[in-house]
């Protein structure tokens, strides 16, 4: 009986070891415009290899947000297309990379950023929580609103405007990244 047990202890330890052993890999990342996003890279390494994000990563760096963005964080960023950018009148965004209207470009981009890191499950938990509406306070000091309407989780801005997640939680290594169909304004 005690060699049975000895084998039996043998065996299990040779299972342990070898599970300690085996490789594990990670889950591919996910792809945005056409590009994998890291979780070792900053939001702006991300955003730039993006083909999606080309203007979003122009505005940045027109505006001198480079460094913060690359910086430690957290943040959370809910991220504009392309297409988000052209849903704008003709000529806006050509006039808001301009050196005279950076003020104005920083006031819109940092509208896009809140402290903290905040998942799709956390946004949609606290507004659940609260009735079906939630609010963070931007970086750039107004709030956003997070709206639930028929299962799905939609953010307001200042000015009434919708914007959906068209790809949630693309996790960076200073926060999280949700990617949105429309460009949120403020007051």
């Amino acid at each position: 009986m005690q060699a049975t047990f000895k084998k039996i202890a043998f065996a299990t330890s040779l299972v342990v070891l070898g599970a300690l052993a085996a490789p594990t890999f990670a889950a591919d990342p996910p792809t945005v415009g056409g590009a994998l996003m890291y979780p070792a890279k900053t939001i702006v390494e991300n955003a730039s290899a993006s083909k999606d994000h080309t203007t979003l990563v122009a505005a940045v760096k027109a505006a001198g947000l480079v460094d913060t963005l690359n910086g430690a964080g957290p943040f959370t960023v809910f991220a504009p297309t392309n297409a988000a950018f052209n849903k704008l009148p003709a000529g806006i965004v050509d006039t808001l990379v301009k050196p005279e209207n950076k003020a104005a470009l920083t006031r819109i981009l940092t509208y896009h950023v809140v402290p903290g890191v905040h998942t799709a499950a956390q946004l949609t938990a606290a507004a659940t929580q609260q009735g079906g509406t939630a609010t963070l306070k931007t970086v750039q000091g107004e709030p956003l609103t997070f709206k639930l309407h028929e299962g799905k989780l939609w953010i307001v801005d200042a000015k009434g405007g919708k914007a959906s997640v068209s790809t949630a939680d693309v996790m960076q290594s200073n926060g999280v990244v949700h990617v949105v169909d429309t460009v949120l304004m403020p007051k």
